[in-house]
């Protein structure tokens, strides 16, 4: 007869085993940063988890949504439900970061190097023999791309190849299927701005559309024949004054953030600049709101094309909805932080607190149940070059530990709390129509603004 442990004894077990592995996967972590790599570009992230998963035992399949590894290893007491965590692959662009790519620019300015450490470290947690024997189900260990949503017309150039449909990581692996065998999703993020406590749950996010324009005028001699050209530039910014002017008319439960960059600006500083794109964004806090002011957003772009005579094309890119949090999965992360950290080190968000932000877990949150919460460690403004991960043991040990405690919680005793989560959740969408959702938002607008 097999002798029975209790869940704080194989919570134990798999925080020791972490521990006992601290520096292993502090230094995975740290290896991703010294490499940072772009979304859908992770090529060398994706390889060094396809091997720490061989490394483990663990199955899995490398090449998802282009560089995804998904694993899968069944736990030993039986079948019962499915518990993915998830880390993500990709870094932002961040030129001046001190671990910046010299050439690329690529720069972990938001923490996922951490994420992989912490995925892999509440991984090898689980693996503890004793404790992988005492749960019910599966778990689901996938690195996830793509998570920032930048270089927009590079993305755009690999749905013309017909690589991507969707240029978000998990948007994609949504409609791939590749969520379709898992019954709920877990993951982690460093954070810089959380005071005095050390982990923290609950709030939600913005949704977005994300925007690639392009203005074309015609070129001229900016000196001797300007009359000759129309200038693209001019009509850009119009459109931009136009989008200020309108910022007075947001409701302030909207939490609306409009904002982008100029990626060609013209060629040369003698010639009237004939060929202008930006790469823009709107975020509200909820997908009506996206669509409304998303329309608004269009409407100024074609103001500046009128206004100088110029056409405009706008490529509406669907991207991300609200965070949506699972209030049963979202207490046992409650229970783990206030077991291993204290009450006073774990701060619970309001959830409608709105961190202003977008990440696709709010398009998963959206079809499966997900928890999403917040780990210390890290100083400095979000992608930004002072955003630095200066506590290892807060920004990587601690959630691989909670994750692991988790999963033991909804796993254990049958899957008993896991088969609650799942009968309890009520998604916002299927997947169907979370598909045909972000297909309708799949747009190109083309305004001739000469007539």
């Amino acid at each position: 007869m097999k002798f029975m442990l209790t869940i704080p004894e194989l919570k134990q077990m798999a925080c020791a085993t972490i521990e006992s592995k601290k520096k292993e996967i502090v230094g995975i972590a740290q290896d991703i940063l010294a490499h940072p790599e772009a979304g859908f570009s992770e090529e060398r992230t994706s390889r060094l988890v396809a091997s720490k998963f061989k490394e483990l035992g663990i199955w899995h399949r490398p090449g998802l949504a282009i560089t995804g590894v998904k694993g899968r290893f069944p736990a030993g007491n039986g079948p019962g439900p499915r518990v993915a965590i998830l880390g993500e692959l990709d870094s932002l662009v961040v030129q001046e970061h001190p671990f910046s790519d010299p050439v690329t620019g690529a720069a972990h300015a938001c923490g996922h190097h951490c994420q992989i450490g912490m995925m892999l470290g509440t991984v090898m947690g689980l693996l503890t023999p004793e404790v992988l024997e005492h749960l019910s189900g599966e778990i689901v260990p996938f690195a996830v791309p793509a998570e920032e949503f930048i270089e927009v017309e590079r993305r755009l150039q690999l749905r013309e190849e017909g690589r991507l449909e969707f240029l978000g990581g998990k948007q994609e692996l949504i409609g791939l299927g590749e969520f379709d065998d898992v019954d709920m999703a877990i993951m982690c993020h460093t954070a810089s701005d959380m005071g005095a406590s050390k982990f923290a749950l609950g709030g939600t996010s913005n949704g977005h559309v994300v925007k690639y324009v392009r203005f074309q005028g015609r070129g001229a001699h900016a000196g001797s024949a300007p009359h000759l050209g129309i200038n693209a530039l001019n009509a850009a910014t119009f459109a931009l004054q136009a989008i200020h002017a309108t910022r007075e008319t947001h409701r302030a439960e909207d939490t609306v953030r409009i904002h982008g960059v100029m990626t060609r600006g013209g060629e040369a500083v003698s010639a009237v600049p004939s060929d202008v794109r930006l790469e823009w964004r709107v975020r509200s806090s909820t997908p009506q709101a996206v669509v409304s002011n998303a329309a608004v957003v269009d409407r100024c772009f074609k103001a500046g094309a009128l206004a100088v005579g110029a056409s405009v094309e706008i490529t509406n890119i669907p991207g991300y909805l609200p965070l949506r949090q699972d209030p049963k999965l979202q207490e046992l992360f409650r229970q783990g932080s206030v077991e291993l950290l204290g009450e006073r080190a774990t701060l619970v968000i309001p959830a409608r607190r709105n961190r202003g932000g977008s990440t696709d877990m709010g398009d998963l949150s959206h079809v499966i149940p997900v928890c999403h919460p917040y780990t210390g460690g890290a100083t400095g403004p979000g992608h930004s070059k002072e955003y630095l991960v200066n506590d290892y043991e807060l920004a990587v040990i601690n959630p691989a530990k909670i994750m692991a405690m988790v999963v033991i919680d909804l796993l254990g005793n049958g899957g008993a709390k896991a088969q609650s989560v799942i009968k309890s959740h009520r998604p916002a969408m299927s997947k169907q129509a979370y598909l045909k959702f972000q297909r309708e938002r799949a747009e190109t607008i083309r305004f001739d603004g000469g007539g």
